[in-house]
């Protein structure tokens, strides 16, 4: 038995059995691990006293140096405890708290004439802040709504009393808008006070209570024959039931309550808050967990629930959750919800923990490409002893049956991926007949001289669909003729004209490249996609040529009528398939029938 075994067997029998929270940490001296237990010296032990299935908790065993532990009254501070020392330390081995982004708030400015807007900047010293808002668009229908029924002022301008008596400020252009109610002039703190109060009022979830009150005060108004103003007031009722009906959910049932959503994805776990106040959703959070060991998910849930009434400051006593949490506070009133007023909110924390989870994933997915991307050109650029990273590519292939309709097609490629956009295509003009290299070294010259006449960068390889007779095409249109220097490589096929090695230089060097990698795949992908774009444009210079050579030979049709006739069927085979009444519909009885009858007579021969 080595000293290391000797001390931790001692230590395992000197741990009583009572509740609490153990560390252990590693040689270093460092916390690998923080756990809570009812039974300390059971809990412990078991680590040591069997063989566990799970690769991590083997590991984590194998590390294990040393011991320590903080007996406890009860589960409750154990759990507490547990939770503050993980997040102190933040072990190895432990469930940690991701940092998701930083979600919005609403401030109120402690100034003399308070402002109210968003931010995701909190600084207590400056202002009230109410959130935060993780889901859709609350925090602006909540200012738009503010600011419609109170005129306060939106302008960052330092305003105190005194620099209005000294008129040191003016009123802008909301003022006259009758979107401020221009305190420049003077028009007293107290009914500011009272709409900034009001304000916080409907940021809380008191929207029934203003609602109210705007009631009376046009019923007041009313009462006095002050029908103009008490219609102001009408206005602004409607305004925040128009509001209430988007954002608020009220029942009778769940006044107060903090509603909580549940999703996971492999070893992450996600758990979002709804805080609903009066019936209102007043906050919301959204926070992910990465999973370390094989913590259940009741538990996970419960740290999620105290860390989220943590952050945004709840007390409130009754809870919804899609499953029992492992208790953490015995004073909480937990329901799971499964019909009426509360499954509604269920409902919501689910779908807002889902999408999130669902950002994330994208987030993440945007990511790996971005980064798998660069892996791949990264082993490109090593196997070609590239200068720089090939980040564009361009790659260019000939397409033609027989000398007809010749044409070529240039595909790019941007970070290992199709950049559609930048494809260009091209129609053969200087060739007849066939000559792939000629065509390759009038598109490639032509290409380069239009991007050296605009100024534009240059790619940082070029790949020919063929092979050495397409690179030296390339090369002698590159230097010869233009002066550029690029990177040019080939593609070579084997006998069953199937992509095999990867030729580059001059004399070419065939690079092998096992068919499984990564690099093979871009390469075989951007080869298949240029072949496409060029055949594709191929197909459609020749089904043009051919509907035009058929009219052009027969007497009588003239450009105009050509371009109606082509603009009617649109293609070769709808032309074909037309039938000699709709040619008769078109162009008349005579002059349809003579041209169905020779466009026929010229099909079938």
């Amino acid at each position: 038995m080595t000293n290391k075994d000797n001390h931790i067997t001692l230590l395992l029998k000197r741990i009583p059995e009572q509740p609490g929270v153990y560390q252990y940490f590693d040689k270093e001296g460092q916390i690998i691990y923080v756990g809570k237990a009812k039974n300390l010296h059971r809990r412990v032990n078991s680590y040591f006293s069997k063989d566990h299935q799970s690769s991590k908790t083997r590991q984590l065993v194998s590390h294990i140096a040393d011991i320590k532990y903080v007996v406890v009254e009860n589960e409750q501070d154990a759990f507490l405890l547990e939770n503050n020392l993980i997040k102190q330390y933040q072990p190895r081995y432990n469930i940690l708290l991701k940092d998701g982004k930083s979600y919005p708030s609403i401030c109120i400015t402690r100034e003399t004439y308070p402002r109210i807007f968003k931010t995701r900047t909190i600084n207590k010293k400056t202002g009230e802040y109410y959130g935060p808002y993780s889901f859709g668009n609350t925090v602006d229908m909540v200012l738009e709504l503010i600011h419609k029924l109170y005129p306060i002022r939106t302008c960052n301008i330092p305003i105190t009393n005194d620099s209005i008596e000294k008129k040191k400020v003016r009123v802008c252009l909301k003022y006259h808008l009758k979107n401020c109610c221009g305190i420049c002039e003077g028009i007293g703190k107290e009914q500011y006070q009272k709409w900034v109060e009001q304000a916080r009022k409907l940021i809380k979830g008191d929207a029934h209570e203003i609602g109210r009150q705007l009631e009376d005060e046009m019923m007041s108004l009313e009462a006095q024959m002050k029908y103009e103003v008490a219609a102001t007031i009408k206005h602004k009722i409607e305004l925040l039931e128009q509001f209430k009906s988007k954002t608020i959910i009220t029942n009778s049932s769940a006044k107060d309550v903090d509603v909580f959503g549940y999703d996971e994805q492999d070893d992450k776990v996600y758990i979002s808050m709804l805080h609903v106040h009066n019936g209102s959703i007043v906050q919301g959070q959204t926070i992910e967990y990465r999973r370390k060991m094989e913590e259940e998910k009741e538990e996970i849930l419960a740290l999620g629930m105290m860390e989220l009434r943590t952050q945004l400051e709840s007390s409130t006593k009754d809870v919804i959750v899609p499953f029992i949490p492992e208790i953490f506070d015995d004073s909480l009133h937990i329901f799971i919800a499964v019909n009426g007023d509360r499954k509604k909110l269920l409902d919501l924390a689910m779908q807002n923990v889902r999408q999130y989870k669902l950002d994330r994933m994208k987030q993440e997915d945007k990511l790996n490409s971005e980064q798998r991307g660069i892996r791949i050109l990264t082993e490109l650029q090593k196997m070609m002893a590239l200068p720089t990273l090939p980040r564009w590519i361009d790659c260019f292939d000939n397409s033609n049956i027989q000398g007809t309709s010749a044409v070529a097609g240039c595909v790019v490629y941007r970070m290992a991926k199709p950049s559609k956009s930048d494809y260009k295509r091209f129609e053969i003009k200087s060739v007849d007949g066939i000559d792939d290299y000629s065509s390759m070294r009038e598109v490639v010259r032509r290409r380069y001289q239009h991007m050296i006449d605009e100024g534009g960068q240059m790619p940082d390889l070029i790949i020919a669909d063929g092979g050495l007779g397409q690179m030296h095409a390339i090369r002698e249109a590159l230097e010869d003729q233009l002066g550029l220097h690029i990177p040019i490589a080939g593609l070579k096929k084997n006998d069953k004209h199937r992509t095999q090695t990867l030729l580059f230089g001059f004399p070419p060097k065939e690079i092998s490249m096992p068919v499984t990698s990564e690099v093979f795949r871009l390469l075989t992908n951007i080869q298949d996609e240029v072949h496409r774009f060029a055949i594709t444009y191929h197909k459609q210079k020749r089904s043009k040529s051919l509907i035009h050579s058929q009219l052009d030979e027969i007497d009588g049709i003239g450009p105009s009528l050509k371009q109606k006739i082509l603009n009617h069927f649109g293609s070769v085979k709808q032309a074909r398939a037309a039938k000699k009444e709709e040619w008769i519909e078109l162009l008349g009885k005579h002059r349809g029938s003579m041209i169905y009858e020779r466009l026929q007579a010229k099909i079938s021969l």
